[in-house]
């Protein structure tokens, strides 16, 4: 007995067609074919759901569907064999959404004659904010596969050559019938490479390459940031039986810096003072990426937070002329740890100190009674 199409998708009866397409995307790419080569149980999973999503996603069919069942299709109804190959044109938009990733990156993969292209890698690389400013050129070891020697790549031993496979006559790809449709897949007896090794290569066991470290130079310019990423074009894992190679992607981190912090080509650095210096005024020596010292001078009267800018003393820009800025942030430090001098120092200060020298907080203050209404 013909399993109900609600139960086939694992869908209740009032679903929505986002439902219904969610609920076969998922069984399609369980049981297709190509992830299930030589199954039949996934093979007539797949046709089942196919069958079940063909009818219910047509509005017509799924309304005959829901009051006839399975007879609506049956002696020449509505559906019959004409109805659902008509439906195909529908399938196929949701077989390519599907599917089409899935086939189309393995034919990217693969070069002319099947040969497959080799993976991209990833190479993580840490550098110091002083090592971004000047620019360096960085030593790396990589273990990738290359292409075997002994058989240039090819997988075969030296002498013999690969046979064109007699499954799929050196096409790479096959055609098997899928109910109202015939479906491509990728060739199972030479997985898409048109060609089979009977003999293969002794050091590499037929597959072309082999694993090794690989010790390139990476030129790291002045300026680069966090978190980019340099490409060197063909330096990735080597490619199956001759195929062209893959890429290696080199991710760049800059370790955080004890003094600086980084905004693209400005810098920034917190300096602490003394309340004396900012009271009174005075100057400091602060060390940039450069290798100088570049003199601040803080004015009478200085307040937490302010900035003094440093023109071109900050990072370059990658490749550019240009140069960023480093912003020097003060922050006057409270005094602690007092003796009793100069607490009393102190106290004699705050007894003679006018509103005049304290114009923020007591214009604060000021505000605040008047906006609370508040008395004496």
């Amino acid at each position: 007995m013909k399993a109900d199409f609600y139960d086939t998708l694992g869908v209740s009866r009032d679903a929505d067609d986002k439902t219904l397409k969610s609920a076969y995307r998922k069984l399609a790419m369980k049981y297709h074919p190509d992830r299930n080569p030589g199954d039949a149980t996934a093979e007539q999973k797949f046709k089942e759901a196919n069958e079940a999503y063909e009818t219910l996603k047509d509005p017509q069919k799924r309304a005959a569907y829901d009051r006839f069942g399975h007879a609506a299709f049956e002696n020449g109804g509505m559906g019959g064999a004409g109805a659902g190959f008509a439906g195909a044109g529908g399938f196929a938009d949701i077989f390519e959404d599907i599917f089409g990733e899935m086939m189309g990156g393995a034919r990217a993969r693969r070069g002319s004659g099947g040969r497959e292209r080799g993976a991209d890698l990833r190479y993580n690389l840490e550098i110091t904010l002083e090592e971004a400013f000047e620019g360096k050129t960085a030593q790396i070891h990589v273990p990738t596969s290359a292409t075997c020697e002994t058989c240039s790549g090819s997988g075969a031993k030296p002498g013999t050559a690969p046979t064109t496979c007699s499954t799929c006559n050196g096409v790479g790809r096959v055609r098997a019938a899928q109910g109202f449709f015939s479906i491509e897949r990728t060739c199972p007896a030479c997985n898409g490479r048109g060609e089979q090794i009977t003999d293969p290569c002794p050091t590499c066991s037929g597959q072309g390459r082999v694993t090794q470290e690989r010790s390139l130079s990476v030129n790291i310019p002045a300026g680069i940031e966090d978190g980019t990423r340099i490409r060197l074009s063909g330096e990735g894992e080597a490619g199956y039986r001759g195929g062209p190679p893959g890429d290696l992607y080199i991710f760049i981190s800059v370790k955080p810096h004890e003094f600086f912090q980084r905004d693209g080509a400005d810098l920034y650095c917190k300096v602490p003072i003394s309340m004396t210096t900012a009271a009174l005024g005075g100057q400091f020596e602060v060390g940039t990426l450069d290798g100088t010292q570049t003199r601040v001078k803080v004015p009478e009267g200085t307040q937490s937070g302010r900035q003094f800018r440093l023109k071109g003393k900050g990072m370059p820009v990658m490749r550019q002329a240009a140069m960023g800025d480093l912003y020097i942030q003060i922050a006057v430090e409270t005094p602690q740890n007092l003796s009793k001098r100069q607490r009393e120092l102190l106290a004699e200060f705050e007894d003679i100190s006018a509103k005049e020298n304290s114009p923020q907080s007591t214009g604060f203050f000021a505000r605040m009674k008047d906006f609370f209404d508040l008395g004496d």
